[in-house]
C-alpha cells in the first residue's frame, strides 16, 4: 500500500506533462479519467476472485500487473499508448484495492481490522510529502518515463514478496469469522457488465471535458451504458438505500463522489482563479493527506465509543463544512489560503467515514462474499467519482460560458456538491448492524434495541 500510494502520488503530476510530450494534450482528460474507470473493473474480478481462492491470488495477480502496466506506460510513444497503460494500471489498482480489503476480513482477528484500515491510510502519509517532489526532480534531471521505471522497479519488491511469500498459503476465504446469516441473496456481478461500466466510464469523463456535438454524444451514451448496466454490478435495492449493505454501498459513492470532485476543483480555482502558486497547491495536497491519515488513525480508537454509522454521519457533517469554506473562497474578499483549508477539513471528514464504511460493509457480508462487498464497495466509489465529477462539470462548464469570471462557476460547482453529502449524512442510520447475531467489523457486538456498539 505504502508503494501503492507512491506511485499514485509520483505519477499523477506527470500526466499532463507526458500528454504533452505526446502530442494528446486534447486527451488528457481520457488519459487521467481510464486509471478511475479502469480500477472499477479491478474491483469486480478482484472480488469475484477473492470469494472463490481468497485474498492472496487476486493481490498478487495486482502487483505483478501493476510492474507490467507501468513498463506500458514508460515505454509510450502514442498518447493511446498511454491510455493503454493507464487503463490497465487501473484494472491493477482494483485487484490489489479490493484484495487488501478482503484480506483484512478473511485474515485479520475482528478487534484489529479497523486498525488495520487505519495503517493502510497510514501508508500515504510519507508518499504525500515525497512522491511529488521526488517524481517532480526526476523529471526535470531525465524525463516523466524515468518515473514510470523507478515506480515499475520499487514495486517489484512486493510483487516477489507476493510472489514468494504466498505461494505455499492454502486459501481460507473468512477464516477469522464465524458464518454469518446473509441478509440476503447476493448476485455475482457479469464480467461484461463490469467491462461495459469501465469503458462508459471512461467515455463519460471524456464527454464532459468541453462542449461540442461529439462530446455531448459521448457523455450521453456514456450516462445510458451507466445508467443501464452499473445496477448489475452493485447489490439489490442499492440505489433506493436499503437497510445494511446496499446503503452502506450508496454512501461510499456518494461521499467519495463529494470528495474527489472537490479534490479536483479547489486546486483548478486556486490556480486559474485565485492566481495561487504551485507549491501551494501542492501542500492542499499533502495537508489532505495528512488529515485523512490522522482520522483514520482516530477512527481505530473510538471503535468502542461511538457507533460505526454515526462516524460515517459525523464524517459527512465534517465534509459539509469543508465544501461551505471553499464556497465562501469564491468571494475575492477571501483570501486564497483558506481554500486550501477546506481540502484537509474534508479529508477529515473521508478519515472518518470511509473506513467506518468498508468495516460496516464487512459487518452486513458472510464470510464467504467479502470479496463480493469489498468489490461493491470500490464499483461504488468509482461511480460516484465519474457521476458527481461529470455533473458537477457540466454545471461549471454551462456556467463558465455564460461568464467571463469563473469565480460563481465555482461557487455553484461547490454548492451543488452539498446534495450528495447532505443525503449521505441523513442515509447514515440506515447502514447500521442491528442483528443481535452479527458483529461489526471491530468485533464487538451490537445492541439491537439502540444500535450501539456495547
Amino acid at each position: 500500500m505504502f508503494l501503492t500510494g507512491f506511485a499514485a502520488l509520483a505519477v499523477m503530476p506527470l500526466l499532463p506533462v507526458a500528454a504533452r510530450d505526446l502530442d494528446g494534450v486534447g486527451l488528457y482528460p481520457l488519459v487521467a479519467g481510464s486509471f478511475v474507470a479502469a480500477s472499477l473493473l479491478g474491483g469486480v474480478l478482484g472480488g469475484a476472485w477473492a470469494d472463490r481462492s481468497g485474498a492472496r491470488r487476486p493481490l498478487t495477480a495486482g502487483v505483478l500487473l501493476t510492474v507490467a502496466t507501468l513498463l506500458v506506460s514508460a515505454t509510450s510513444t502514442t498518447i493511446w499508448q498511454l491510455v493503454l497503460g493507464r487503463f490497465t494500471d487501473g484494472i491493477a489498482a482494483g485487484l490489489v484495492a479490493v484484495s487488501v480489503n478482503a484480506a483484512i476480513g478473511q485474515s485479520y482477528p475482528d478487534h484489529l481490522r479497523a486498525r488495520a484500515l487505519a495503517l493502510m491510510s497510514a501508508c500515504w502519509i510519507v508518499p504525500s510529502l515525497a512522491g511529488p517532489p521526488i517524481a517532480g526532480f526526476v523529471a526535470a534531471s531525465w524525463s516523466w518515463r524515468a518515473v514510470f521505471f523507478g515506480v515499475a522497479g520499487l514495486t517489484l519488491i512486493p510483487a516477489a514478496a507476493a510472489v514468494l511469500l504466498l505461494r505455499g498459503r492454502s486459501a481460507q476465504p473468512g477464516a477469522s469469522r464465524e458464518p454469518e446469516r446473509p441478509e440476503a441473496p447476493v448476485r455475482r456481478p457479469a464480467v461484461p457488465a463490469a467491462v461495459a461500466v469501465s469503458v462508459a466510464a471512461a467515455l463519460t469523463q471524456f464527454g464532459v471535458s468541453t462542449w461540442n456535438v461529439w462530446h455531448a454524444v459521448c457523455t450521453a451514451v456514456g450516462v445510458v451504458v451507466l445508467m443501464a448496466f452499473a445496477p448489475r454490478l452493485l447489490p439489490p435495492h442499492t440505489w433506493r438505500a436499503g437497510s445494511g449493505l446496499p446503503a452502506t454501498v450508496l454512501l461510499r459513492a456518494l461521499t467519495s463522489g463529494a470528495f474527489f470532485t472537490l479534490e479536483a476543483f479547489v486546486p483548478l480555482m486556486l490556480s486559474t482563479a485565485r492566481q495561487v502558486p504551485g507549491v501551494v497547491t501542492g501542500l492542499a495536497f499533502t495537508g489532505a493527506a495528512l488529515a485523512w491519515a490522522g482520522a483514520s488513525w482516530m477512527q481505530g480508537r473510538l471503535q468502542n465509543r461511538v457507533s460505526r454509522h454515526r462516524l460515517v454521519a459525523i464524517g459527512a457533517g465534517i465534509m459539509a463544512a469543508a465544501v461551505a469554506v471553499a464556497a465562501l473562497c469564491t468571494i475575492p474578499a477571501v483570501p486564497p489560503a483558506v481554500a486550501v483549508s477546506s481540502m484537509a477539513i474534508a479529508a477529515v471528514g473521508m478519515g472518518l467515514a470511509t473506513p467506518s464504511l468498508t468495516l460496516l460493509s464487512l459487518a452486513h457480508t458472510p464470510a464467504d462474499r467479502q470479496g463480493y462487498a469489498s468489490g461493491a464497495m470500490q464499483t461504488s466509489q468509482n461511480l460516484g467519482q465519474t457521476l458527481v465529477l461529470a455533473v458537477t462539470s457540466a454545471l461549471f462548464t454551462a456556467v463558465s460560458a455564460a461568464s467571463t469570471n469563473r469565480l460563481p462557476a465555482f461557487a455553484g460547482a461547490f454548492a451543488l456538491l452539498l446534495l450528495p453529502i447532505a443525503v449521505a449524512a441523513c442515509l447514515a442510520g440506515r447502514t447500521r448492524v442491528t442483528d443481535t447475531g452479527q458483529h461489526d467489523a471491530s468485533g464487538l457486538s451490537i445492541a439491537t434495541s439502540e444500535g450501539q456498539l456495547r
